[in-house]
């Protein structure tokens, strides 16, 4: 599903001074934003606790699923727009990444680059680390999270080296602080996991944590891979990203992220007014598409005909 061609949606780019009315930031609304979700935390890790036997596998990947959406708050607050204050947005994102090993100041460097530079296969992280799978073996290599965690563990090794000289966006300024974070965030997940090892069991370790873990970022990777992937390699915000509609249960638990075309081009709008900016600009984008099974099915189709090769 598509709004206007490529022409005509530059033509009519609204501009940044047009959206302004949607910038104000509330904490009350993160902070109600970030309630529910340490509710789905509870709730499925409650779940995960109660449930005999094999049922506890469903309530694992609803756990995970909850986890790996905890990745929303994380891009939230790097905005600084998941909340109005600095230091709550700091302290939320930084905890709201580390159970998936990703640091926070090591994301402000790394997003800030691809959003300076989306769909840019040189200089945007997110194509030069990896490209989108233009073969079934790609995909299905993504979907296993092998790469992911990969990543993870390197910039984690770099980081206790003391080393993000191979990292060319982050400045050698902003190195110190994010090599700082970054051991921090490795002794503060080793020490939780210890401590809930050795008071809970191993089991739970695994059970809680480990098993959500697999399950969830495997999710993440689907959702992800919809935001670009087959769209314009411009500057162009209104060809180069997609917004996806999906149901109100996504859109609460990601934060309203599924907006994200409105997102790239106004990344100043909180998440709680990001709808109010799709009904503004939603006839003037050329990628719109319903739902993300249907794109998924779409994308292996066209992976299977050669039609998704770069």
């Amino acid at each position: 599903m598509s709004g206007l061609t490529h022409e005509e949606a530059h033509i009519r780019a609204p501009k940044p001074g047009a959206m302004m009315h949607l910038a104000e930031r509330s904490d009350a609304r993160g902070l109600v934003q970030l309630a529910i979700h340490l509710g789905l935390l509870l709730l499925t890790g409650t779940l995960v606790a109660v449930l005999p036997g094999w049922w506890k596998a469903p309530a694992i990947m609803a756990l995970g699923v909850v986890q790996a959406a905890l990745f929303a708050p994380f891009h939230e607050t790097m905005h600084q727009t998941a909340f109005a204050t600095r230091r709550l947005n700091a302290i939320v994102g930084w905890l709201a990444g580390a159970p998936s090993f990703f640091n926070w100041h090591f994301y402000q460097s790394y997003h800030l680059a691809h959003h300076r530079h989306t769909q840019d296969p040189e200089r945007d992280p997110e194509l030069s680390i990896q490209p989108p799978p233009a073969r079934i073996g790609n995909y299905l290599l993504r979907l296993t999270t092998i790469p992911y965690w990969r990543s993870r563990f390197r910039i984690a090794v770099d980081g206790l080296r003391g080393d993000y000289s191979a990292y060319p966006y982050i400045h050698p300024d902003a190195a110190p602080r994010i090599i700082r974070s970054v051991r921090l965030m490795v002794a503060f997940v080793l020490g939780m996991a210890l401590l809930a090892g050795v008071t809970l069991g191993w089991q739970a370790v695994l059970l809680f944590w480990v098993l959500p873990q697999l399950f969830g970022q495997c999710m993440l990777r689907c959702y992800l891979l919809t935001e670009h992937t087959l769209c314009s390699n411009d500057r162009d915000g209104l060809t180069n990203t997609r917004t996806m509609l999906t149901n109100p249960v996504m859109r609460l638990l990601m934060w309203n992220m599924p907006y994200h075309a409105e997102h790239h081009l106004y990344p100043f709008i909180p998440f709680h007014r990001l709808a109010e900016a799709h009904e503004v600009v939603k006839g003037r984008l050329t990628h719109v598409h319903p739902g993300y099974v249907n794109w998924h099915r779409r994308f292996v189709g066209l992976l299977r005909t050669g039609g998704a090769a770069p």
